[in-house]
């Protein structure tokens, strides 16, 4: 059964930060106990579920430097 994470009409939003070059990430909230993450220039392609807690908890590490570099 597919989840309302994992459809399209789960309400994609792509950060204003994001810049021209697609190397991208779009968040969906479908409900009160899910974050779901997707590529986006992948949109039909696989799509990754978190609790809330843990997607906080990544966003701070990385929006801190937490995560360090990668390039």
């Amino acid at each position: 059964m597919r989840t309302k994470a994992l459809s399209a009409e789960a309400g994609w939003r792509k950060s204003s930060h994001s810049g021209p070059n697609g190397n991208c990430v779009e968040v969906a909230r479908p409900g009160s106990s899910v974050v779901a993450v997707r590529d986006s220039k992948d949109p039909a392609g696989p799509r990754l579920a978190f609790s809330p807690a843990a997607w906080l908890a990544f966003a701070a590490a990385a929006g801190g430097g937490g995560l360090g570099s990668t390039g």
